[in-house]
C-alpha cells in the first residue's frame, strides 16, 4: 500500500531501473555503515546529532513498524561525516511504547553510533533493506537535494523495532569516487 506523500520504498527485486554497481553496491551492504565510512575516511569518522527527541512519527514509519498511523516515537537524526563533510544523513525511530519497556537508550547515545549499538548486539535481527528516492523536504535544509538515494531497515530485538533511515549525500559520492579502492 502506498501512503500518501510518500515515497516507494521497494527491496533490490523490484528496483526499476537498477543505479549504477557502485550505488547497488553501497545501498544494500548489509554490514556496518558506520564501519564502512570509517574504512573509507581513514578513520576520519564522526556523527553529529541534528535532532533527538519525542514526536510524532510519519506514516510510512508506522507503516513499517507496524504502529498505528499518528503514534509518537524516539527520533534521532544525525549526520556521518567523513573528515567533517556530511557524507549520510540518518534517521532512526522507535514506538515510544516499545523502547520504554526495553531498556536502549537511544536518548543516551550523543555522538555514539546507533548502528554500532544494533550490529553490536547479536539479539537484533535485521529485516530486508528497502530503497527509495528519499524526498527532498524531508532532509535538512542544507542537504536537500532533488534525487538523493535512501535505504531503511527494520532492526527487530523482542518487542522492540528501530527503524534505520540512511540517506546518501552528494558528498559521499565523491569520496568513493577518489577512493575506489574502499568501496
Amino acid at each position: 500500500m502506498q501512503l500518501k506523500n510518500a515515497p516507494l520504498w521497494c527491496p533490490q527485486s523490484h528496483l526499476t531501473p537498477l543505479p549504477d554497481t557502485s550505488t547497488l553496491d553501497w545501498l544494500f551492504d548489509e554490514g556496518s555503515l558506520t564501519r564502512r565510512l570509517t574504512r573509507l575516511s581513514d578513520d576520519g569518522f564522526s556523527i553529529t546529532p541534528l535532532f533527538e527527541g519525542w514526536q510524532t512519527l510519519r506514516d510510512d514509519e508506522c507503516a513499517a513498524l507496524d504502529l498505528a498511523e499518528g503514534s509518537e516515537g524516539w527520533v534521532r537524526e544525525v549526520y556521518l561525516r567523513g573528515h567533517g563533510q556530511a557524507w549520510v544523513f540518518a534517521r532512526s525511530v522507535a514506538s515510544r511504547s516499545a523502547l520504554q519497556g526495553d531498556g536502549l537508550h537511544m536518548d543516551e547515545l550523543g555522538s555514539r553510533s546507533l548502528g554500532e549499538l544494533l550490529f553490536c548486539d547479536q539479539a537484533f535481527q535485521r529485516r530486508a533493506i528497502e530503497v527509495c528516492h528519499y524526498p527532498e523536504h524531508w532532509l535538512p535544509e542544507c542537504s536537500r537535494a532533488t534525487g538523493l538515494w535512501g535505504r531503511r531497515s527494520r532492526f527487530d530485538r523482542g518487542a522492540l523495532s528501530v527503524l534505520v533511515a540512511e540517506i546518501f549525500l552528494p558528498a559521499l559520492w565523491e569520496a568513493v569516487r577518489a577512493r575506489p579502492e574502499n568501496c
